[in-house]
């Protein structure tokens, strides 16, 4: 016993020792191992990676290499540099990365089903006509629950909450009877998802303590018994979302366990950034008043109906005239608070060609890492005061989009990444963006909101979250609202 206790001990103090000393070699990027063996750099990147990556950046320039828990992450922040990694299926994989993180998260594991399979299921469904149709749907349950919150209330009377619980369980609860079909569960699922997700940046880094993965595991659970549809087990459904994607499970092999925990991921996909951007979004709005007057001037020249009642307002004319305001508003949100890592398996080694000539070899076994968020989109040399919110920031004078932008005198093709880049941008982004559009829309036209503290300001984000999509608050911002006489009175 004291025999294999020691054996066990030298193997890893071998290990150790060995991810301890690794050297920078000839023509690799900047070596930055920090101060702890193995874990290194962890700690300070998983409280808060915007800042700790900045500070990086500034030690070593748009290219280095990290330690980070066990592996090797060469972060690359050079946006006219990222096709050399978005573009490479040969030496650069993410299937092992993702099949980890859905194995920990998700206890999900459907190595038979190819990505691109998946991908082409996924734009099926969010393209052409089916997109059409998702979106009306969405714009009738946004309709819905809008008319059942305010059902039997005084018109003049106020009514309080917090404008990210308003924002994301509206827009949460519509996406899933979009998708999902199912009135009887939805404020349970609603109720669950944000146990799991709250929690989600911990499993994901695995440092949940004891009674938070008590949590985790029960609203996992839990989610998984309320996504389990009837029709499963031979009863009768819907031609919904949900039951085309279980069909397309089954075609690929997945079993009825693993398809219900597929379904959970996918929920997690689709449902987790709209209510946080229409959050930021309307919190920008309310907290820059000439903003919010722009943006309700451009709403009051739209062709409307002679009807003010919600049931014959037209939420789609946001798709058929031209807002070029409200896109801009939409677009400095997302540069703002969209917050994605683009990750990367080295399967080969490499040399990544830089745009300024410079060539790295990047090794076997290490990771790479793209954060658009530092850069293009929080770079000053790109975006003049990037910390600001800015509403015309993509409007030329004439109000038509910008969507021209420099650095070091050079036209860039990324300049703001919210939605990813390449193979694995987000294809949902069309649903996403038209889901968010009709329900700010839908607030600022029936609805009289403001902050219950007309001085109040927004409230900062939680740290842990960059890398995983939209940022959330840590807080919330307190609104009072109610309904408007007419249509037009915003």
């Amino acid at each position: 016993m004291m025999w294999t206790t020691f054996v066990l001990l030298s193997g890893l103090l071998a290990l150790v020792f060995l991810y301890s000393t690794r050297t920078r070699q000839k023509n690799e990027p900047p070596l930055d191992k920090g101060f702890i063996p193995w874990l290194g750099h962890a700690l300070e990147f998983g409280r808060d990676a915007a800042k700790f990556l900045a500070r990086m950046k500034e030690k070593h320039g748009d290219i280095f290499t990290v330690r980070v828990a066990g592996h090797y992450v060469t972060v690359m922040l050079d946006p006219d540099s990222f096709d050399s990694v978005l573009n490479d299926t040969v030496s650069l994989d993410f299937r092992r990365i993702r099949g980890e993180l859905m194995k920990r998260v998700f206890s999900l594991q459907v190595p038979s089903i190819k990505p691109t399979s998946e991908r082409r299921w996924m734009e099926q469904h969010f393209q052409g006509l089916n997109l059409f149709k998702l979106s009306s749907s969405m714009n009738t349950q946004l309709q819905s629950l809008f008319l059942n919150k305010h059902k039997g209330c005084n018109p003049s009377e106020w009514r309080r909450d917090g404008l990210f619980n308003l924002c994301y369980s509206l827009l949460f609860r519509a996406g899933y009877l979009t998708l999902f079909e199912r009135r009887d569960n939805a404020a349970a699922v609603y109720e669950e998802f944000r146990k799991f997700d709250d929690l989600i940046t911990k499993m994901v880094r695995c440092s949940l303590k004891r009674e938070e993965s008590k949590t985790a595991n029960l609203s996992r659970e839990r989610l998984w018994e309320l996504l389990s549809p009837p029709w499963l087990s031979g009863g009768s459904g819907s031609n919904s979302w949900q039951r085309s994607y279980h069909h397309f499970l089954q075609e690929e092999g997945i079993d009825a366990g693993m398809q219900t925990k597929a379904v959970l991921l996918q929920l997690w996909t689709t449902q987790c950034n709209a209510g946080p951007a229409a959050f930021w979004l309307l919190g920008f709005l309310l907290t820059h008043p000439k903003a919010m007057e722009a943006v309700k001037s451009e709403i009051r020249d739209l062709s409307t109906p002679k009807s003010s009642s919600l049931q014959h307002s037209n939420v789609n004319l946001l798709e058929e005239q031209s807002t070029p305001v409200f896109d801009s508003v939409l677009s400095e949100t997302l540069r703002l608070t969209a917050a994605v890592m683009i990750r990367r398996e080295v399967v080969q080694d490499k040399i990544l060609h830089m745009a300024n000539g410079q060539e790295y070899h990047l090794r076997r076994g290490d990771r790479v890492c793209l954060f658009p968020f530092l850069s293009p989109q929080m770079d000053p040399q790109i975006h003049q005061e990037p910390q600001d919110f800015k509403y015309d920031r993509f409007l030329n004078e004439d109000l038509t989009v910008k969507d021209k932008f420099y650095k070091d005198g050079k036209m860039l093709k990324y300049y703001t990444m919210p939605w990813g880049a390449g193979r694995n941008s987000c294809v949902g982004k069309e649903f996403a963006v038209t889901a968010i559009k009709q329900f700010v829309f839908l607030l600022l036209t029936h609805l009289d909101l403001e902050m219950c503290d007309p001085k109040a300001k927004l409230p900062p984000v939680n740290a842990s979250r960059y890398g995983f999509g939209m940022l959330q608050p840590a807080g919330d911002l307190q609104v009072r609202y109610r309904l408007a006489r007419t249509q037009h009175e915003m």
